[in-house]
């Protein structure tokens, strides 16, 4: 039996709503995933996140393979005991954290020699590597390596991504050690380049990955150029697979990428803006440091049935936290954020079926891609 099914349940032009089955348990798409980078949602305990309503998390291949170390989690009977994480589980194949490493890496055929940026040690992760680490993890979904170029790189550039990680995918695929237990995605590449994200399509489609990914979007170009790369990279994807936007959270990036038919989302801003003092709501991006917080007795977001508004933590207090660096503060303004991002996916996920979608979600598109959204309704 496959590690994973995906069921298309619905959709509202190219919009999607489905259900995504893994061995640890059911989730609702279009979902977003908090990301435990470290085995943690930071500030975070695995009850308060599910709480929210996370159904499926992400932990990062590479920071865990320095420390404390893949076998070591393996002996721990995997990365869900480990971290006593009892949903669903993703992890990324390491890729984009090691080629950010511009300054500390060589990339060769075989894969990327690198040194740790925490003590200066020489690493070398290939697909193999990537694969053996991802295997000892045992998240249930895991991440084909890939090679991800800098935002807006050259054409040339990108083309020798794309068909590098091609020949990577086709590795990961021959080590993969359990298929029957985890679902290996594969990431298409190709930039802001529209036929390079065919040419990498073209060549992932045909190995049967039980679902695919978008990656090197978000990485430094503007969104002029990324939403209508987006657009035209989905409706080369399977149809009966998940599909995922790789380190996407921003409210707006996460309605227009629903609606050009992206299935899964990830991203660390929700817990990394709470730790400067910033929460989502529906006005805009706040910072409750801001001196007009002080006397402020309304919760973070009046409608809101996150544990921090529903409890009844004003603004006032939790200003007062984030002056005094009180570590509350992260904690409740972190699970404010996860949780305005998943109800926002759950409202769209709703319209989907309701076949409102999405026009009953344009205030959160900027003007500019009105006609790029609505022409995806059609």
């Amino acid at each position: 039996m496959p590690a994973i099914t995906y069921e298309l349940q619905a959709k509202s032009g190219r919009a999607r709503a489905g259900t995504l089955t893994t061995p640890h348990g059911t989730v609702q798409t279009p979902v977003f995933m908090p990301v435990g980078t470290q085995a943690t949602v930071k500030a975070c305990t695995p009850d308060q996140v599910a709480a929210e309503g996370a159904s499926i998390i992400l932990g990062n291949a590479y920071h865990l393979y320095l420390r404390p170390g893949h076998e070591l989690i393996a002996r721990a009977g995997g990365l869900h005991q480990f971290s006593n994480w009892k949903g669903s589980m993703l992890t990324d194949s390491g890729g984009f954290q090691v080629f950010s490493l511009s300054e500390l890496r060589k990339i060769t055929e075989a894969g990327v020699k690198f040194r740790n940026p925490i003590d200066g040690s020489s690493h070398f992760i290939s697909p193999e590597v990537s694969m053996a680490i991802q295997n000892a993890l045992g998240a249930d979904i895991m991440m084909a390596f890939d090679e991800c170029v800098p935002g807006m790189s050259s054409h040339e550039d990108a083309l020798a991504a794309v068909d590098r990680t091609t020949r990577w995918a086709e590795r990961c695929l021959a080590a993969h050690a359990r298929p029957e237990e985890q679902a290996l995605f594969g990431i298409v590449q190709g930039n802001v380049y529209p036929d390079l994200r065919a040419r990498s399509a073209a060549a992932l489609v045909p190995l049967d990955f039980p679902g695919y990914a978008v990656g090197g979007l978000s990485v430094g170009e503007p969104k002029d150029k990324m939403y209508p790369t987006l657009a035209a990279t989905t409706p080369l994807l399977p149809e009966g697979k998940p599909r995922y936007l790789m380190g996407v959270g921003m409210p707006d990036d996460l309605v227009v990428g629903v609606a050009l038919g992206v299935d899964m989302f990830d991203c660390v801003l929700p817990t990394r803006l709470a730790r400067h003092g910033a929460f989502f709501h529906p006005d805009g991006r706040l910072n409750i440091k801001n001196l007009r917080f002080r006397e402020d007795p309304s919760p973070l977001q009046e409608d809101c049935d996150c544990y921090t508004c529903k409890s009844g933590f004003s603004r006032r207090y939790l200003c007062h936290l984030f002056r005094a660096e009180e570590l509350l503060a992260n904690t409740l303004i972190s699970l404010h954020n996860i949780r305005y991002l998943i109800r926002l996916m759950e409202s769209m996920r709703a319209s989907i079926l309701a076949g409102t979608f999405p026009e009953s979600h344009m205030s959160y598109v900027p003007e500019a891609f009105h006609d790029l959204v609505l022409a995806a309704r059609a």
